[in-house]
């Protein structure tokens, strides 16, 4: 965006963040004629978030989790009136979670603060940790540990604390942190609970075939910097894969009560999953709203044609944390290359993504008129724009305010399981937190994005012309990936008005 556009784009953010026009749209934010695959799921399902958010009692992970690194795990947390919680966080050295390697317990209080100023809908939170301790379940995960923590000078002083591998122990607990002793070792190895500085609750009804609906609670913990070294000092402001209630989960859930009655000294080992090929032909859509960091709200729909390795996809970018408020649609579309199992995370495949062509629709008067200042040769080329109508930024090589950049290379990871219902999940590769690209092998996602649901199997017609509905109308979804200086182009126009 040129400099002299800034004051303007300042003016138009603070006056109009709030804004909900949207021409066309009826029901939340529905076009009338868009096709049933398109809708997020949770529109059809009420979804409230209670706040301030109440923590108290268990919350489980739903599966096996995936952090950049990669780290596999699952997590057991539980909150007290008091303030005060515990936490294990289980270690494992597969994607599936059955081969444990070392588990964390972790003692603390945490204290609600406000309301979140940066994440709309979140609450920021206070903690202090009391004890971290750490169980090795076999010598080999001894041995990695003690490693990591030899390659700093901070790190050799605590990994002498740690027992030599001949020396190792079944279910001995050893200290990573002691507020009474006032030892600390969890920097040297990169570990924080920032997560709970940033905290979400929700509510849904699951239906139930041949039963009433059964209540269902998540619990949105803070996301973790896809960067290990920045750990230590990033604060959250998008969220991690949901817990859920161990009292109030979604059913079936195999995972959650073997979680729930883990421990420190007995992880769970979650039950096998078969490994899946990776058969991306079809329509994919977000289960629900998704937030990134750097504020982004936003729902995804993308459609792989497998017979010539197309793909194309739309993002619809909101301004609330339920997906209501529409801001901006953008399509794009592309190709890519045959997968090849990753080396680096295991369960993963990695190809390589084209974005070649692409297409924006301003949805409320805030994004209409920033894109009307800008430079016509920067998005679109000559002519105005107006509110609900889609344009091509193919020919200007993107859309400069809005950080599209064409063409443009992805090195991507994906992969995909069954959920507990038969349900198709795919996952793909989660974006920098910096809002950098993956534009490199290097820079190759390591974890996951939250997954998208299956929702037709048979990629029909031709790659972007809608199949319902006006042809001059755009599809509203989401796409396989958020263009990946979106996050990053929209919040420095907003911190330069301050």
């Amino acid at each position: 965006m040129p400099a002299t556009m800034l004051p303007y784009a300042c003016v138009l953010v603070l006056l109009g963040a709030r804004t909900a026009e949207a021409t066309g749209t009826a029901g939340g934010g529905r076009l009338r004629w868009e096709p049933r695959c398109q809708q997020p799921l949770p529109h059809r399902v009420p979804v409230t978030a209670p706040l301030p958010p109440r923590l108290d009692g268990p919350w489980v992970s739903t599966g096996c989790e995936v952090r950049p690194g990669p780290e596999f795990l699952t997590r057991s947390y539980t909150f007290y009136p008091s303030r005060l919680f515990r936490a294990y966080q289980f270690y494992y050295r597969d994607p599936s979670c059955r081969e444990p390697a070392h588990s964390l317990l972790i003692k603390g209080k945490v204290r609600l603060r406000r309301a979140s100023w940066v994440t709309r809908g979140a609450t920021e939170a206070d903690y202090h940790l009391h004890k971290v301790g750490i169980v090795f379940h076999s010598r080999r995960a001894l041995l990695d540990v003690t490693r990591s923590l030899n390659q700093t000078w901070a790190g050799r002083d605590c990994a002498q604390r740690l027992p030599p591998a001949r020396a190792w122990l079944p279910g001995a607990l050893y200290e990573l942190l002691s507020a009474r002793a006032k030892q600390d070792c969890t920097e040297a190895l990169g570990f924080s609970m920032h997560e709970l500085s940033l905290v979400r609750m929700q509510r849904h009804l699951q239906l139930q075939p041949r039963a009433g609906p059964r209540l269902v609670e998540e619990l949105y913990l803070g996301d973790i910097h896809t960067n290990h070294a920045e750990r230590r000092h990033y604060r959250p402001t998008g969220y991690q894969r949901p817990l859920q209630s161990a009292l109030h989960h979604a059913r079936p859930c195999p995972a959650c009560s073997l979680i729930a009655r883990s421990d420190e000294h007995h992880p769970p080992v979650l039950p096998p999953q078969a490994a899946l090929p990776l058969r991306l032909g079809g329509r994919w859509v977000s289960p629900g709203c998704e937030v990134r960091p750097a504020v982004l709200f936003l729902t995804r729909l993308f459609t792989f044609h497998g017979h010539n390795r197309s793909w194309e996809g739309y993002y619809r970018h909101f301004s609330d944390p339920a997906c209501h408020q529409p801001t901006f649609t953008v399509y794009a579309a592309g190709r890519y290359t045959r997968g090849t199992p990753s080396r680096k995370v295991l369960g993963g495949t990695e190809l390589v993504f084209q974005v070649t062509r692409a297409r924006v629709t301003p949805m409320d008067q805030v994004t209409t008129a920033m894109l009307n200042f800008s430079e016509p040769s920067s998005c679109g080329g000559p002519g105005a724009w107006s509110l609900g109508t889609e344009r091509d930024v193919t020919a200007t090589n993107g859309c400069l305010p809005l950080g599209i950049r064409l063409p443009h290379v992805e090195y991507e990871l994906f992969r995909m399981e069954l959920d507990p219902l038969g349900q198709s999940l795919l996952f793909i590769g989660q974006r920098p937190t910096d809002g950098s690209s993956p534009d490199t092998p290097e820079r190759r996602p390591t974890s996951y994005q939250a997954p998208l649901v299956l929702c037709d199997r048979v990629a029909q017609g031709v790659p972007g012309v809608p199949r319902h509905g006006p042809p001059q109308k755009p599809l509203r979804g989401g796409g396989p990936w958020a263009l990946p200086v979106l996050p990053l182009a929209l919040g420095l126009a907003f911190l330069t008005c301050l």
